[in-house]
């Protein structure tokens, strides 16, 4: 989109990507949210003592079931800034009517875009995606709340230098087969994903290290069935937004919804059963794909604790997001005084 200039500080802002909230959070601008298109789960954000609405609760950008993107609500909405990367409107092929000159309207009548779709690499752009730090440091440019951003940074390499110091040798580090979330057990149709794609949604597989059982041609193939997963047999199954498993009745991840999605259905399938990480009982819920600075020491968390339960103690489904706090890997308190300016 090129250089971005605001007459203010922007107090007012709109995201699709529930990782650019995220962010914004951090960085202290909770009052000025209006709306996400693709927003993380308010139990996330709870122990940090922000009060997040649901998805259902927010002003709808886009009804797919009706077409596409609603350009009215960004003109209801009237932001200060845009958080969203401009080509997810026209250059995703999702919404047939909307094209570039409706999103440069977007843009010369309601608000200058500011954001990069740094969550994964996609077919619709061939230029620089930002790390999440990356792309976070900016972000706090624009609201000139650099300190704030700085911060977190270093409490994010505090945290990453503790988790790495303390991962066994590489050769005993295990591989994982990492399935995304669309998967139906059900029906025996898997989606592999590999650990150590670009973009930050696979940020806490990275920074863990953690390798992929899955090959790079696997995943490119775009899906397998439980014989192909049983020819690679990975000793744990990680279901890639799987920790978004919710229901109406859960305060938060619901394990039961997740064993009976994805877990029961691979224990009464004559194949399914057979897979090692079935019968160890290490099928797991993985990271929810978005995510910003916050979320992100929550899962680097979790991930470390199913990966590792001997060295930084047993993740519980039952009870997350809330961790004992002998087994917390970050300080709950430094957080919330960093989002509201107390640090």
């Amino acid at each position: 989109m090129g250089e971005v200039t605001f007459p203010d500080v922007p107090e007012t802002w709109l995201c699709y990507n529930g990782g650019w909230a995220d962010m914004a959070f951090a960085l202290g601008q909770r009052d000025g949210f209006l709306t996400a298109g693709n927003m993380i789960p308010g139990f996330f954000f709870e122990p940090f003592g922000l009060d997040v609405p649901g998805q259902d609760d927010l002003p709808a950008l886009a009804d797919w079931n009706a077409g596409g993107w609603n350009k009215e609500v960004f003109y209801e909405l009237d932001p200060d800034v845009i958080l969203m990367d401009p080509t997810y409107l026209h250059g995703t092929g999702w919404d047939d009517d909307w094209d570039a000159d409706d999103t440069a309207e977007i843009r010369d009548n309601v608000a200058p875009f500011f954001g990069n779709n740094c969550r994964r690499r996609r077919e619709f752009h061939d230029y620089k995606l930002y790390s999440m730090y990356g792309a976070f440091e900016r972000l706090a440019e624009a609201f000139q709340e650099q300190e704030r951003y700085r911060a977190f940074a270093e409490l994010h390499d505090e945290v990453l230098s503790e988790v790495q110091s303390r991962l066994p040798p590489e050769e005993e580090r295990p591989e994982i087969g990492l399935i995304n979330g669309g998967s139906n057990p059900e029906e025996g149709v898997f989606y592999p994903l590999h650990t150590q794609d670009e973009g930050y949604e696979m940020k806490p597989y990275r920074d863990l290290d953690v390798k992929s059982a899955f090959s790079k041609d696997l995943e490119a193939a775009g899906e397998a069935d439980y014989e192909r997963l049983l020819e690679v047999d990975p000793e744990i199954i990680v279901v890639h937004w799987g920790i978004g498993t919710t229901t109406p009745e859960a305060d938060g991840f619901d394990a039961e919804a997740f064993h009976e999605q994805y877990v029961r259905p691979m224990e009464e399938d004559g194949v399914g059963s057979q897979l090692t990480a079935v019968q160890n009982g290490r099928v797991y819920p993985g990271a929810y794909g978005e995510q910003g600075p916050i979320v992100n020491l929550l899962q680097t968390e979790m991930k470390a604790q199913q990966l590792y339960p001997e060295e930084f103690g047993e993740f519980d489904p039952e009870s997350f997001p809330e961790v004992p706090e002998d087994r917390q890997l970050f300080d709950r308190q430094r957080v919330r005084d960093i989002i509201t300016g107390e640090f």
